[in-house]
């Protein structure tokens, strides 16, 4: 660490104050995100005093913690797709112009890169990354902020309440505190014994305590340090490289000059108090109007004992008219409540993409439609997309890069020529778009122009190698090259060439054989013998 650094850590109070100057900042974003969990996963993010062994009320619907984990699903699918690399290792284009002159130089470094890519998506494959970024994302979607800290030993993550960020107006991270709680007993011992020396042990050995890590941008570095009251752990003292750094702070929504994210659940909060509000009236009348009460009238003849105590079928002495039944009679009222609650919740499966908003309620809904809903509907998740590129996807494979090149596991990789580009998500919606209007523009040549005319005008090499590439598919070994498909034509001309000699010999000598005598052939074959 920087003595510059070190002086400005001592001068400007502990951790645990700079923590709770920070903490009226983000409490408002924190008070909304668990707000938008009551009504959605309430154990998801919960109050400070409550604890694990907490009741937390069971929303009335199931719709908000069902759209959070159906998007959860779908960003994690897309952006770690499973057996399918979410980036390319790109070369600078200047290096790229040098490289090319030379094919076995570029054969062999394509070769390499690939090698790496693989080792990278191998790595993550049998770790439990997704895992983690699965609650990390529940988290965006619900809470609007998320701090990830990748390790060689996996990923943590930490919630909004456990973290405060200070941001420039660039959205570039400045300074991250976190606070953690911790046993005594996993501290460093010589730590144990400066905190031991202020507190008895016998009573706190079984204790608690809060440990503060502080990452700091210090000019092109993170500087990094962890503080247990107030004294610095020596051993926690570093610094990172800007994009190396193992901190990754993400947002759901970007809101220029705010340090926090804004939520996805908080732009629909509205819709899901709503359908809360109106399912709880429903369930609890309902379990009133099912409740059954039989009246009998007191100045009637028919006694309620008797009623009560008589078996079905039975005879009893009695008036019907001095028996009622207690009704609710709010039926038209549950029916409008009933016909709001049905268009709150299309509306809510629009936003959280399931699938049962993409199924038109009609007897002929066609595949097309379906398949159209469903890409309009994954066509604006691009914003998501775009800032979920920048701030996880990219921070996220040069960690893992870091990590395996530090275990030796990956050799170094040129500085500043060589570089990660994203190729999924709001690099796959452009990829599907150009699919779709291929397709399409294919489609209109065959109606309009007939199949003969693609066949004559149309590279169907190149729409092949188009179509594969905006499904991610790898096509080399896949489709024949032009040379490969020269090659086959001229075998195959030469074979048909070759048939039509042989059979035209044949031909000339059955013809021979059919104008010789039968008595010269029998001869012939009688000297033979």
């Amino acid at each position: 660490m920087s003595s510059e650094y070190f002086s400005s850590v001592t001068n400007t109070g502990t951790l645990a104050e700079k923590y709770r100057k920070k903490v009226t900042e983000r409490e408002l974003y924190l008070d909304r995100a668990r707000q938008c969990s009551e009504v959605t996963i309430p154990t998801l993010i919960t109050d400070d005093s409550e604890t694990t062994s907490e009741l937390f009320d069971t929303p009335y619907q199931g719709v908000g913690a069902r759209g959070v984990n159906n998007l959860a699903s779908k960003l994690l699918l897309t952006l770690l797709p499973p057996n399918a690399p979410f980036f390319r290792l790109s070369i600078d284009n200047f290096a790229l112009k040098e490289i090319e002159q030379d094919e076995n130089l570029k054969s062999q470094i394509e070769k390499g890169l690939a090698e790496v890519e693989k080792a990278v998506m191998n790595n993550i494959e049998i770790s439990n990354d997704r895992v983690s970024i699965f609650q990390a994302l529940k988290h965006l979607i619900i809470g609007g902020n998320v701090l990830l800290f990748l390790d060689k030993e996996g990923i943590r993550v930490f919630p909004l309440s456990q973290y405060v960020i200070e941001r420039d107006p660039m959205g570039h991270v400045l300074e991250i505190v976190t606070k953690e709680t911790v046993a005594y007993k996993v501290l460093p011992e010589e730590i144990q014994k400066e905190i031991y020396s202020q507190i008895n042990p016998e009573e706190n050995d079984n204790k608690t305590c809060d440990l503060y890590t502080c990452i700091k941008r210090v000019n092109k570095k993170f500087e990094v340090h962890q503080e247990v009251k107030g004294v610095i752990i020596p051993d926690s003292v570093g610094s990172y490289d800007l994009d190396k750094t193992p901190y990754i702070p993400l947002r759901m929504i970007r809101v220029d000059g705010e340090s926090y994210g804004r939520s996805f659940v908080e732009e629909m909060l509205g819709d899901l108090i709503s359908l809360e509000g109106l399912t709880k009236a429903i369930v609890e009348g309902a379990s009133a109007s099912a409740k059954t009460l039989f009246m009998v009238s007191p100045n009637g003849t028919t006694r309620a004992q008797a009623l009560a105590e008589s078996e079905n079928g039975a005879i009893i002495e009695g008036s019907a008219a001095d028996v009622s039944v207690l009704q609710v009679g709010k039926f038209p009222d549950f029916r409008v409540a009933q016909e709001t609650i049905a268009k709150i919740e299309q509306r809510l499966s629009y936003s959280f993409l399931l699938n049962a908003s993409v199924v038109r309620d009609s007897e002929r809904t066609t595949a097309e439609e379906v398949r159209m809903v469903a890409q309009e509907l994954q066509d604006s998740l691009g914003g998501i997309y775009g800032i979920l590129s920048q701030e996880f996807q990219l921070p996220f494979v040069k960690r893992k890069i870091n990590i395996l090149q530090k275990s030796k596991k990956l050799p170094p990789l040129p500085k500043g020529v060589v570089f990660p580009k994203v190729i999924t998500g709001i690099e796959a919606l452009g990829r599907s778009n150009d699919r779709n209007k291929l397709i399409q523009f294919l489609q209109t040549l065959n109606g309009v122009l007939g199949a003969e005319a693609i066949q004559q005008y149309v590279n169907v090499t190149e729409a092949i190698s188009r179509l594969a590439t905006a499904d991610g598919i790898e096509t080399d070994g896949l489709i024949r090259t032009p040379e490969e498909i020269q090659a086959e034509a001229q075998a195959q001309q030469e074979a048909t060439q070759a048939d039509q000699q042989n059979q035209a010999v044949l031909n000339a000598g059955s013809q021979i054989a059919g104008n010789i005598p039968p008595e010269a052939i029998g001869q012939a074959l009688n000297q033979n013998q």
